[in-house]
This record gives C-alpha cells, structure tokens and sequence, in this order.
C-alpha cells in the first residue's frame, strides 16, 4: 500500500493533535489545583527538554504537524514545570 504525501501529513496532524490534546487534562488539573505533589521533577525537566529539541527538530524539517504540537505541547509543559519549580521552592523554604 502507498500513501500519498497529502496523507502522511493528515496522519502527522492526526497524531500530533492527539498527543497534545492528551496532555491537556494534566496541564489544566495542575492550573486549577496548584497541587504538584504527584509530578516529578525530574520526569518534567526532561520531557519539556524534549519536547523543546521536536520543536528545533521540526523547524529544522520544515513540518508543521511537529512544530504546531510541540510549540503548543511546550508551552504547556513548560508552564507546568515553572509550577512545579515554584511549588518546590515554597516547600525548601
């Protein structure tokens, strides 16, 4: 079976709009509750890190379904880790 260029790019969407959208319910839990307690840091360090090198990684290819998801995927992840950054300083205090 060979697929088209159009339809790579369709399953590229298709799957980079699932993965971010399924990080979405942790990031908003973690807005609304302020409650970390259950996030590592050190898992959240590397996946933003990660996350940031699809994003240099996708601008480097030019393809959109990578920098759109992980430009969105990012600034959750990163949001979350500055969170729980703060949270973590609170409590050494």
């Amino acid at each position: 079976m060979t697929l088209e260029l159009h339809q790579i790019e369709i399953i590229g969407y298709c799957a980079a709009f699932l993965t971010t959208i399924a990080f979405l319910p942790q990031a908003i839990q973690s807005w609304r509750t302020r409650d970390l307690s259950g996030i590592s840091l050190g898992m959240y360090s590397l996946f933003t890190a990660g996350v940031g090198l699809w994003l240099i990684y996708g601008l480097f290819i030019e393809k959109w379904p990578l920098i759109l998801a992980n430009m969105l995927t990012f600034a959750l992840a990163l949001s979350i880790l500055l969170l729980k950054l703060r949270h973590t300083s609170k409590h050494r205090k």
